[in-house]
């Protein structure tokens, strides 16, 4: 991170997780489809509205996948996009695109995780590691202007926490992420932490001291 005014300061990223889709309500795996959300999915992300606000955050930068679940929810939180990259994109899950892990563990393979096997035929653990890399050192770059929010998938959610913090991307497995969930993590001079962890707006807020 470059020298600026800031560098003393207390850095946050807000991570929201789209709303509920058809294929995450039946567990699903969605990576490069493009699929919209469910009522119920529309309604969670109409209540995400004014989030930064309540995380404390001030005019943050809001980064996004493209896929449109994740641009439809910010739209309806209401916050405005000032940046969509691949970079926040859901794991490729190549051949275990829209099965579930029953599905793949019957076809495939019985002992797979994501967080293990990666995708077959899409991003292994290790590109996946790689490219959550990259996320965060994009996040870090913007630090020295404001805070950010990325509004993003599930496993790519919970893929940034770990490398934020400097934890294998395997420790993702123990992270509970739901749709329309967020995650604000923290940074003051190079001291990371998980701040709070969040299931849809209404539910028991989840907190967390590292």
């Amino acid at each position: 991170m470059s020298d600026s005014p800031h560098d003393d300061a207390t850095h946050h990223v807000l991570l929201i997780r789209h709303g509920q889709t058809e294929w995450s309500l039946t567990d699903r795996h969605t990576g490069r489809t493009d699929i919209d959300l469910t009522p119920k999915g529309e309604e969670d992300a109409r209540a995400l509205k004014g989030i930064e606000n309540r995380a404390g955050l001030t005019n943050p930068w809001v980064m996004a996948s493209p896929r449109k679940r994740a641009q439809r929810t910010a739209e309806l939180a209401g916050l405005h996009v000032d940046e969509t990259s691949e970079l926040f994109a859901e794991w490729d899950y190549g051949d275990y695109e829209g099965l579930t892990r029953a599905q793949i563990h019957q076809q495939y393979d019985p002992d797979w995780t994501i967080w293990t096997g990666g995708g077959r035929n899409g991003e292994s653990v290790s590109q996946m590691t790689t490219r959550v890399d990259s996320a965060v050192d994009h996040v870090e770059e913007r630090f020295a202007k404001s805070d950010v929010i990325v509004v993003s998938h599930g496993h790519f959610s919970r893929s940034f926490i770990c490398r934020f913090l400097g934890w294998p991307i395997s420790q993702g497995a123990n992270i509970d992420l739901r749709p329309a969930g967020s995650a604000l993590l923290s940074d003051h001079a190079g001291d990371r932490r998980l701040v709070e962890l969040r299931g849809p707006e209404g539910a028991r807020p989840r907190r967390t001291s590292l």
